[in-house]
């Protein structure tokens, strides 16, 4: 069995040394880098190859790679590099790294053309003047055969202990044992669609009633099929920290079946809560972490990964023994790992990282993504990007002298948009050109400035730095799934200038995901909402081909009561009228049966409003409230006050952190009242989101309100039922509840009455 490896993977593994070094890495996006290889493809002769495909083999490695350009009548091997800003700042560290690459490519290629020497050259592209510099060298087919081996030799040891690992990962995935004595109802039929759809190789959406225990039922049929699927990873991705804590949890367990199993598991962080040293840039001369990161690397990875259950308390003590940064030794530490528990954002974002390694590496990954309704918003977000003026502004007033003329520039751009524009909200279908022009010069002043000082410390410059790079980013990838708006506000207190927000807002982001879908060997989606499918497949971008399936609930229809209130509308125009009907039907019910219930409401405005009602109308009846930005401290308060000899009503919002995630068996929560159908609020941005999915897919009101609005309710009343053995109530507090298309929204099990 030979242990496959990357040309790049190989020489950032036994090549890469010194400084931890991001200085020169504002790299150009994706899109930018494709069109300078294609730009400097175009001015070579017809006779020039690109993309060359090359494998070579080693001991028990089998090396492989494709390289950029090769120019067959000057025998010149090319290795293209996109960059912006200054070349001469390139740390030596990279050009090091780049080297090795091409002569390994040089290496190969003389071995299946049997070429007696070659050129090779680095062409660095600069993306901005268009300009290349060209630095070659002549090799000689035995040197870098020598060369090559030595290479290899470095990485041997390493991969032996690869294959081993991998080997008995296998051998103990096969034998794999579900921990627990028996599945749960509903359990089983969701494993085994995972298991064939790993199996297989498809996309699976599976709609499953909470409290099922869908994160194991789906870790452990993914992992089980692991050998036979011939699958390097599988990426567990969430939405909410929550999530991953659970997932967590689930591999534990799943662990502790076989513990001599070597199963590697590593929780993905995000850089701003894995930071050690936030006010230091990531470069050695400024964060003590940095300084000698790759020269202490190899005994930071050898001592995390005899661990092998990598959350992050166990990455930041290895981090801490080793003195490397935490956050980028988890980027490293992932491609030695077989499971990795993060963010929707680390696969389906634009850079996503697991899926950038996923594809320079040929890995055969299994994806499987939590509480898969909450993509659809996820994607938007990552595929849209702001500029808020306040924060400009700020920059403005705190940049150093030599900023100061391209940042004025950005400044007038933004004014000339803005001066003109008098309503609130404005949306335009094509990009502000000069604005875009004018950050570009700002972006690449910032980094000549940076590489300059690297011990300047600004967060405002920081900031808008990478507002502004993620802004370009986006530009690049706008279409028709997207718009540019800018949204004015009142000024602030105190001040006379209009505060506004430069948008370009991704509506549709199905044509960014599928690729991903297609990437991933197989891919399941599972949530307690997703219906209906022709939404979720639409707007998400998935195969034609995928499997859906429905679940069937464990729960029965005599475990939960659920009344309309069909007298009461919360319409917009209703709102007041509607606070003394609740109040008088949630006092009915507590009175009834007094326990813990929550009472769920589409804004904070109408839950502080209804709120205050109750606590006057019924003060012998215990209320607490959801604030606005409510730190962790105080959602566990929350919480806690659900406990099994309690009662009261718990305030909270539609769609927010108590709607869905929590889980609350028992008397802890006996009831849930939810008021309006959640319908997302009707404003001139949800208006746009409303015309383009009815341009796309017809249904505009259904897909931009009536969809996501039923699916936060029907995840609000699933914290009510968590077992088989719990029993509880819902009341919907809206007449529309018995429209028939609202109700054809409402899952199978429930039956409705009216109160």
């Amino acid at each position: 069995m030979k242990y496959a490896v990357a040309v790049r993977a190989l020489c950032e593994f036994t090549a890469k040394q010194g400084d931890l070094d991001l200085r020169f890495t504002p790299a150009p996006t994706a899109q930018e880098g494709i069109a300078g290889h294609a730009l400097v493809a175009a001015r070579r002769p017809a006779h020039y190859k690109t993309e060359i495909s090359l494998s070579g083999e080693f001991g028990n490695l089998l090396v492989r790679g494709r390289a950029d350009g090769w120019e067959p009548v000057q025998q010149q091997l090319e290795e293209i590099k996109t960059f912006r800003g200054d070349l001469a700042r390139m740390p030596a560290n990279h050009r090091h790294l780049h080297w090795a690459q091409i002569r390994i490519y040089g290496h190969l290629l003389c071995q299946k053309l049997s070429l007696p020497e070659l050129r090779l050259a680095l062409v660095y592209f600069d993306i901005q003047s268009q300009r290349e510099t060209v630095i070659s060298e002549l090799h000689n087919a035995a040197a870098l055969r020598q060369g090559f081996e030595e290479q290899c030799r470095l990485f041997l040891d390493w991969a032996d202990q690869e294959l081993m690992h991998r080997k008995n990962r296998d051998h103990g995935l096969e034998g794999l044992r579900f921990p627990y004595p028996e599945f749960r109802a509903g359990q089983r039929p969701l494993a085994v669609a995972v298991y064939k759809a790993a199996r297989g190789g498809d996309c699976l959406a599976a709609q499953a009633p909470t409290g099922i225990g869908k994160t194991i039922g789906t870790l452990f049929p993914a992992l089980k099929a692991a050998p036979a699927a011939k699958l390097d990873k599988v990426f567990f991705l969430t939405a909410k920290t929550s999530g991953r804590s659970v997932a967590l949890q689930a591999l534990r367990q799943i662990r502790s079946m076989a513990p001599q199993m070597p199963l590697r598991v590593i929780e993905l962080v995000a850089r701003d809560k894995a930071c050690e040293h936030p006010d230091k840039a990531c470069h050695g001369e400024s964060c003590p972490l940095a300084a000698g990161f790759y020269d202490r690397l190899p005994q930071a990875r050898k001592a995390a990964l005899g661990g092998g259950f990598l959350d992050k308390q166990a990455l930041r003590q290895v981090a801490a023994e080793h003195q490397v940064c935490l956050y980028y030794l988890g980027q490293e530490l992932v491609r030695w790992c077989d499971v990795a528990v993060g963010d929707y954002n680390y696969y389906f974002d634009s850079g996503a990282m697991l899926h950038g390694l996923m594809v320079a590496n040929q890995w055969r990954s299994g994806v499987l993504v939590d509480e898969a309704h909450n993509l659809l918003d996820r994607a938007r977000a990552m595929y849209s990007a702001e500029l808020e003026r306040t924060a400009f502004m700020s920059l403005r007033r705190s940049a150093p002298t030599v900023l100061r003329r391209t940042i004025d520039s950005v400044n007038r751009c933004w004014n000339e948009l803005v001066r003109n524009q008098d309503v609130a909200y404005q949306a335009y279908d094509c990009l502000p050109q000069k604005l875009i022009g004018a950050l570009q010069r700002a972006v690449a002043a910032i980094i000549d400035f940076q590489t300059d000082n690297p011990g300047h410390a600004d967060s405002s410059l920081q900031r808008f730095y990478f507002d502004a790079l993620h802004f370009l980013r986006i530009a690049d990838l706008f279409g028709s799934h997207s718009v540019f708006d800018i949204t004015i506000r009142a000024p602030a207190a105190g001040r006379t200038a209009r505060q506004s927000v430069l948008c370009l807002r991704n509506l549709i982001p199905a044509g960014f995901l599928a690729p991903r879908f297609d990437a991933a060997c197989f891919t399941t989606l599972f949530s307690a909402t997703l219906t209906p499918t022709h939404f979720y497949s639409d707007t998400l971008g998935m195969p034609a081909d995928s499997i859906w399936m429905d679940v069937e609930s464990p729960f029965k229809p005599e475990q939960l009561h659920v009344q309309v209130a069909h007298s009461i509308s919360t319409r917009y125009q209703h709102r007041s009228a509607s606070l003394q009907p609740m109040v008088d039907l949630m006092a009915r019910q507590y009175a009834a049966k007094p326990g813990n219930y929550l009472v769920f409401l589409s804004s904070f405005d109408y839950l502080q409003q209804l709120a205050t009602l109750f606590k006057s109308c019924h003060p012998e009846v215990p209320v607490w409230e959801q604030a606005r930005h409510m730190p962790e401290a105080g959602r566990d308060a929350f919480l806690e006050r659900f406990s099994e000899t309690g009662s009261g009503l718990g305030f909270a919002v539609l769609g927010g952190a108590f709607a869905e995630g929590i889980d609350l068996p028992g008397q802890r929560l006996i009831g849930a009242f939810i008021a309006t159908l959640g319908l997302p609020q009707l404003n001139p941005s949800n208006e746009q989101v409303r015309q383009r999915m009815a341009a796309s897919f017809g249904g505009g009101y259904e897909y931009a309100y009536l969809y996501p609005g039923i699916r936060k309710v029907v995840q609000a009343a699933g914290r009510v039922i968590r077992s088989t053995d719990d029993q509880g109530v819902v009341f919907l507090m809206d007449e529309r509840y018995n429209r028939p298309q609202v109700r054809r929204l409402l899952p199978k099990w429930w039956r409705v009455t009216s109160a």
